[in-house]
């Protein structure tokens, strides 16, 4: 089966890519996520993986060539019948790809039709493997533009929107809403306007189940990976993709079903990887310190579970750490019982079920302590009274206290680095950049926690100038998985929703915390000449929650006296934008 390269979408205004060195040639054998090439970009420079393990049939664009983003690069066979010879005749079957110059419009594929662009599932994150369809905003024989929104997916991270990588009309769907496809698949295809729209749309509806002899004489689209595993080959049952919440990549399950790993086994395991995930070194670690009781020869026996229900290993499976993860158990019906009519299920949507595991594996892995301090804002809250008119007129959008709150917190943090720090294992990684996280509030209720990268650079101005757009970016979906990972430390300001104090859970892998509160006017005593006076000021609570593992209580309260000082001091003579 043919599977398609492409220039990989690196950033939201990045459209083209420089080949700048092929690290395979035509006939070499690659493993999936191998590094077939290196790209440079406006923004960056980094190497492209294998979608697949094959055999590099074709190079489509040489090296130094400028490609649009889209675009198909190189071609590989999946079959294992392909041999080194394969790559002779695929030049000669489409040469215009390889004598373009700079690469103009993107995928150059030999078709009935012309030349044709495809569209695939990018690439959202570091480690994130595949996305979700979840609708589509343009049918077979629709005119799009270049950058107009095709398609909504779904990944761990974000739900974001793809655009088209250029001007045309869409020929075909190949993945439908729904599907659960891996990255770098082809998805659709589009033609130059005017382009004849495919026929065989019907093999989009059901991409992974169509196996019906009647259907093999259409070629298979390259979504269509899914039986890599037999159980001929594997010698545990196929571990798949995904187990509960819990993401395994093509290499931890090459590995767990090489050594003889169950499910349940590699379930139990603690990841140290991003969202808790399981990594080579984990899965390698648990191997190493199986011993004697590896790989019990009753596991291949359990069938293999739903993915949303836990069920306890046999006594004989070593069980070396509790599962870490939120699992979704179906209402007990005699609980929904005693409520008779008077109620209303409501399923978790993806979003949600994401937030629940989070909270659930934050408070599993960190003991959280809060400690408390109260802020007289008033000189603060009277500046920006003063200066909100003209602040809006100057930047486009209103000045609010939360730039301020969270340029106090990076003071703070500067004075105290050690609350900017993560844990791995058993040492402590202090971040030397302040990436301040803040949780925004979506249109649809649910969190989202953008990041305000190297914010201890950053005067106020340049704060609140980054949090008006991320958050206006998030509640758009315009957001990428870069700008919602890599936080340090997280901010969560509750006043807004009349808040007066709460315990926030730490962002994992994060170990702080600040909760910023309701802004309220209260009595307070305040000596004045020697004399205690009760007069009205505007207060606020602030709390900062830490990881007790490694940030003590004087650390906290040291870090949270400095915020609440550096809000008392904000007025008219020190406030400079």
């Amino acid at each position: 089966m043919k599977v398609d390269v492409v220039m990989p979408k690196m950033g939201e205004s990045i459209q083209e890519g420089k080949i700048l060195r092929w690290l395979k040639k035509p006939g070499d054998k690659v493993e999936r996520d191998e590094i077939l090439l290196e790209i440079s970009t406006d923004k960056v420079d980094t190497e492209v993986p294998s979608p697949s393990a094959g055999i590099l049939t074709a190079i489509l664009a040489q090296e130094n060539d400028t490609v649009e983003v889209g675009t198909i690069i190189a071609e590989l066979n999946t079959e294992a019948s392909a041999s080194i010879a394969a790559p002779s005749p695929q030049p000669v079957a489409q040469p215009a790809p390889v004598q373009q110059a700079p690469v103009q419009t993107a995928a150059v594929i030999a078709a009935s039709g012309g030349e044709q662009t495809g569209v695939v599932m990018p690439k959202m994150g570091e480690s994130i493997q595949e996305g979700k369809i979840l609708r589509w905003l343009k049918k077979p024989g629709d005119s799009v533009e270049r950058d107009e929104i095709l398609l909504e997916i779904s990944t761990d991270k974000v739900d974001t929107e793809v655009p088209s990588p250029i001007a045309g009309t869409l020929i075909e769907l190949l993945a439908s809403e729904g599907d659960t496809v891996e990255v770098g698949a082809v998805i659709a295809r589009l033609g130059s306007a005017g382009s004849a729209v495919a026929t065989n749309q019907a093999q989009a509806s059901a991409p992974v189940s169509q196996s019906a002899p009647q259907s093999v004489q259409t070629p298979p689209t390259p979504i269509q990976v899914a039986p890599v595993h037999s159980d001929q080959s594997a010698p545990i049952t196929s571990i798949p993709r995904t187990s509960g919440s819990r993401f395994y990549s093509p290499l931890v399950r090459t590995i767990a079903e090489t050594e003889g790993i169950s499910l349940q086994e590699l379930d139990a395991i603690t990841g140290s990887g991003l969202e808790g995930r399981v990594t080579k070194n984990d899965i390698l670690s648990y191997i190493g310190n199986r011993g004697s009781a590896k790989a019990s020869p009753t596991v291949p026996n359990i069938p293999a579970p739903a993915p949303f229900i836990a069920t306890p290993a046999p006594a004989s499976a070593p069980v070396p750490a509790p599962v870490q993860t939120y699992v979704a158990k179906p209402a007990d019906s005699g609980t929904l019982a005693q409520w008779g009519q008077d109620v209303e299920v409501i399923p978790m949507d993806r979003v949600r079920q994401i937030i629940a595991d989070h909270m659930v594996r934050s408070k599993q892995t960190s003991p959280h302590v809060t400690s408390v301090g109260e802020a007289d804002v008033t000189q603060l809250v009277n500046f920006r009274e003063r200066n909100k008119q003209a602040f809006e007129q100057r930047e486009g959008f209103k000045l609010t206290l939360t730039p301020f709150f969270a340029k106090a917190i990076i003071d703070a943090v500067k004075q105290f680095p050690l609350v900017n720090v993560s844990v791995d294992g058993s040492n402590i990684i202090r971040h030397k950049k302040i990436n301040l996280s803040f949780a925004t509030v979506l249109n649809d209720g649910n969190l989202i926690v953008p990041v305000i990268k190297n914010s201890d650079m950053m005067n106020l101005g340049g704060i609140g100038r980054s949090i008006n757009d991320l958050a206006q970016r998030a509640r758009g979906k315009k957001l990428s998985p870069d700008e919602i990972s890599g936080g340090t430390i997280s901010m969560t300001n509750m006043g807004a929703w009349g808040s007066l104090f709460g315990t926030p859970v730490i962002n994992q892998p994060q170990t702080a915390i600040i909760g910023i509160y309701a802004v309220q006017k209260r009595p307070v005593v305040r000596e004045v000449n020697g004399e205690d006076l009760i007069a009205i000021r505007q207060m606020m609570y602030v709390s900062i929650t830490y990881d007790h593992r490694v940030i003590d209580g004087v650390l906290a309260s040291s870090c949270l006296r400095a915020i609440v000082q550096n809000l008392e001091k904000m007025n008219e003579s020190t406030i400079e934008f």
